[in-house]
């Protein structure tokens, strides 16, 4: 579904600019005048720097992925990942979520030129770890075009301001499986996104803990949704950022981890001045209290969270039913040897292959609804304005009435080869968290 006959050539680059980057796509937001692209933003792949060559179309899927999404969709049809990936939205993610929450976007063709003349101009604006991690993958020769969620798209009326919000909600719910093992029980308490700062802040890669807790924000209680926005301010890490007119004014560009410090709290109140209409000082709050009501009117999470729960094994149940999909015999009961720990999962391995499918698939969805970002915008309504196609809430303390939208977007496609990652990555983060938790509480002397 490429946009017949448009082709990005490499003096198009120079309307294209930097906006963000997650680790499989760079985002590029669109500044020119062509109405073609007027509120739409680029998505172009990225390729692993110490990958030894690109490849482009569908090599990159195995057989088994191709019988796991089958009854979704078609992968031998796919000309490249994009055009998987744009499937995989329409076939898979849109059904849970509400098409008025998610747009699949459409391919456009890219010359090799464009690529190399984006890769060339932003490097410097990208952060260096992802700079040294991975470049734009110069072989494509499509990129996605979706709608800029950032601003509203009948016509950017350049008198009324639009501030967005963009919110990495993370997982939002505790596993109740069966299969997790007796020492990984705290899991069952401490939600995944707290347990993984601590592994972060071990491996250096934050400077401190964040106090954001996803079980707040999903919670459907208003309270407990202010409180979770409160902390995403004061810890942003990459998990937050607001945007006014299309530009960012909070949070970091590939994901920054510094703590929101006087200064900047004092430089967003004067931006914000336009749109939130409070005192000084207050304006922070109000513009929280705002996305906070949005949220919680909206329901907008509830189907997240369902999306999420597809995940109903964990995946110290679900890397069994890998095993099964690839039919290989599974290491993790090798690890265990002939204990009675593998005996419990023996259940798991006695399934049709169906079943382990459908396991694997949840598991995999839910991997994309605990990995997103949702954009929330929102813009001052005037008294005389025509009828308006989106919802609107009133923020009681300045009397102001905004019209907004919500928007899930980032909704990748993980591959299937990730299952082992994800069950060592969730190992790592138990063991560490559990040696915490023995420093901090274990020993009498050590308590304050």
């Amino acid at each position: 579904m490429g946009m017949e006959g448009i082709l990005l050539e490499e003096e198009d680059a120079k309307d294209w600019v930097y906006r963000g980057e997650g680790a499989v796509n760079i985002v590029l937001g669109y500044i020119g005048s062509s109405p073609t692209f007027v509120g739409k933003v680029l998505r172009i792949q990225k390729v692993p720097k110490f990958k030894e060559k690109y490849t482009v179309g569908t090599s990159d899927f195995s057989v088994h992925e191709k019988i796991l999404w089958k009854d979704s969709f078609d992968l031998d049809t796919c000309r490249s990942r994009d055009d998987a990936e744009r499937l995989y939205v329409q076939n898979v993610m849109i059904p849970l979520l509400g098409s008025e929450h998610v747009d699949a976007g459409v391919r456009v063709s890219v010359s090799r030129g464009f690529l190399e003349a984006i890769e060339k101009d932003h490097l410097c604006e990208r952060p260096c770890w992802r700079v040294d991690a991975a470049k734009v993958n110069i072989l494509c020769d499509s990129a996605l075009l979706i709608s800029d969620h950032i601003v509203f798209p009948d016509g950017i009326r350049k008198e009324v301001p639009c501030i967005s919000v963009e919110i990495k909600p993370k997982w939002g719910c505790l596993p109740c499986s069966r299969f997790l093992a007796e020492g990984n029980a705290l899991k069952r308490t401490i939600s995944r996104f707290r347990m993984h700062q601590a592994l972060k802040l071990h491996r250096g890669e934050t400077s401190g803990v964040s106090e954001y807790d996803p079980l707040d924000l999903f919670s459907g209680s208003i309270e407990r949704i202010s409180r979770a926005l409160k902390s995403l301010f004061t810890t942003p890490q990459n998990n937050f950022r607001v945007f006014l007119n299309g530009n960012l004014i909070f949070g970091g560009l590939g994901g920054g981890t510094d703590d929101t410090t006087v200064k900047s709290n004092e430089a967003f109140e004067d931006k914000i001045g336009d749109v939130i209409q409070a005192e000084y000082g207050q304006r922070k709050t109000e513009f929280l209290d705002l996305v906070s009501e949005a949220i919680f009117q909206s329901g907008v999470l509830n189907h997240l969270l369902e999306a999420q729960k597809r995940d109903f094994l964990d995946i110290e149940g679900a890397i069994h039913a890998y095993y099964n999909v690839i039919s290989q015999p599974c290491r993790v009961c090798q690890d265990l040897g002939d204990n009675e720990l593998s005996q419990r999962y023996s259940s798991l391995h006695s399934l049709s292959s169906e079943e382990s499918i459908e396991i694997v698939k949840g598991f995999l969805i839910a991997a994309t609804a605990k990995d997103l970002s949702m954009m929330i915008s929102f813009r001052p309504r005037e008294e005389g304005d025509q009828v308006s196609s989106y919802n609107t809430i009133l923020l009681d303390s300045t009397n102001q009435l905004f019209e907004y939208k919500a928007y899930f977007i980032d909704l990748d496609m993980k591959p299937l080869k990730k299952m082992e990652y994800y069950y060592e990555l969730d190992q790592k983060i138990v063991r560490c968290y559990n040696r915490l938790e023995t420093a901090v509480h274990g020993f009498p002397d050590s308590q304050e």
